[in-house]
Parts: structure tokens; C-alpha cells; sequence
């Protein structure tokens, strides 16, 4: 059973996700809080495996507590929830250990997707979310110093290695990548994780997006 906690500010909206997931026998939400301190405090109280976090809380923001949740709940893994007005809160998200992105109008099966996909360790990065941070990255006045660094550092990997992580970049999970390259979800795990070696990133998030950062 995952362990779930929704910490948003807004009742409406926990009641919503607690109902989407709730509808799935392999998911319990066990708490919910409407700040980002309670929902540290309360992932340690109820061993939580999956924690959604709302960027715009009182008391913590979702990155204060993102940052802190390892002293809380170490093995424990966040989703961050986003709106379109929210970028650059999404871009620090990134290099801060999220396990992925999803926009507040995501549909459920996609929802249940990324609490999944958390809870085995790997991150969710959907389509609507990558084209949200895309464009704000190819805004920034970094884009072009981005994109040279991500290119030299995609020139180390194998050719195999690249067709992987332009599949990361769709937000393809494991098992849909290995779908369409005729491969075992085994041999694409151990793909990636080669590839975040080569290319010093911490997770599947931080690969998919220098993959974009090097179309340019």
C-alpha cells in the first residue's frame, strides 16, 4: 500500500485528490495538511511514502519543505503541484530533489500515475509539466549558455543512451520507453541509470530537462 500525504491550503482541493486516489486499491491517503510544516511533521508521524505539495502554502512554502524533508522523512518522495504562474518556482523545484511535476488540472489517471511512479523511486516528469518548464527555460536569458553546456555534456553519451533520454524528455515512464524501443523495462532502468551517471544529474527530472536544454 502507498502511503500518501496532500498538503495544499485549499480543502477543495485536498478533497479532490484524496477522492481520485482513493478510488485505487494500491493507494491510501493517510493525512492531509494545509501548510508545509504540518505536512512535515505529520509525513513522520504516518511513515508517508508519497507526499504532494503545493508551492503556495502559509508557514512553509512546498520548496521550504521539499529542502527539509529529508531530516523528516528520508525515504519519503514529493510530487510538487503547480500552476502555468508559477515557473520559477518550478525551475528551483528541480535541482531541489523533487520527484516530479504536476499541473493542478492534470488529469486523475496521470495523478495516479506519478504517485506511483514515486513511490518506486522514480520521477514523473509529464508532458504538460516539461512543456511548462521547456518554455520558461528557452525564455531565460541563460538559454544559449544552457544549452552549450547540455550539449557537451550529451556528447558523451552512447547513441542508445540518447534515444532513452529523448524518451525521459516526453515523460515516458520506464515501461513506455522500453514499449517503444522494443526493450525490457529492465534494460531501460539500468539505461537511465547509466545515464544519470555520464551526466552528473541527480534523477530523471534533471536528465529529461537537459535533454530539452540541448535542442535549444
Amino acid at each position: 500500500m502507498i502511503r500518501v500525504l496532500v498538503a495544499d491550503d485549499e480543502p477543495l482541493i485536498r478533497a479532490g485528490i484524496r477522492m481520485i486516489l482513493g478510488s485505487e486499491t494500491d493507494i491510501e491517503v493517510v493525512a492531509e495538511a494545509g501548510d508545509g510544516r504540518a505536512a512535515l511533521e505529520l509525513a513522520r508521524e504516518h511513515a508517508v511514502d508519497v507526499l504532494l505539495l503545493d508551492i503556495r502554502m502559509p508557514v512553509l512554502d512546498g520548496l521550504g519543505a521539499l529542502a527539509e524533508l529529508p531530516r523528516y522523512a528520508p525515504s519519503a518522495r514529493a510530487l510538487i503541484l503547480t500552476t502555468f504562474g508559477e515557473r520559477e518556482n518550478v525551475l528551483r523545484a528541480v535541482t531541489s530533489g523533487g520527484a516530479g511535476f504536476l499541473l493542478k488540472d492534470t488529469a486523475p489517471a496521470e495523478l495516479i500515475q506519478a504517485v506511483r511512479a514515486a513511490a518506486v523511486g522514480h520521477a514523473f516528469l509529464s508532458p504538460a509539466a516539461t512543456r511548462h518548464i521547456v518554455d520558461s527555460l528557452a525564455a531565460s536569458p541563460a538559454a544559449d549558455a544552457r544549452a552549450a553546456d547540455a550539449r557537451a555534456r550529451l556528447a558523451t553519451l552512447a547513441p542508445r543512451e540518447r534515444e532513452v533520454l529523448d524518451l525521459l524528455g516526453e515523460g515516458l515512464s520506464n515501461a513506455d520507453a522500453g514499449a517503444r524501443l522494443h526493450m525490457s523495462e529492465a534494460t531501460v532502468k539500468t539505461y537511465v541509470s547509466r545515464i544519470l551517471a555520464k551526466l552528473g544529474c541527480d534523477n530523471r527530472v534533471q536528465a529529461a530537462l537537459l535533454a530539452r536544454d540541448a535542442r535549444g
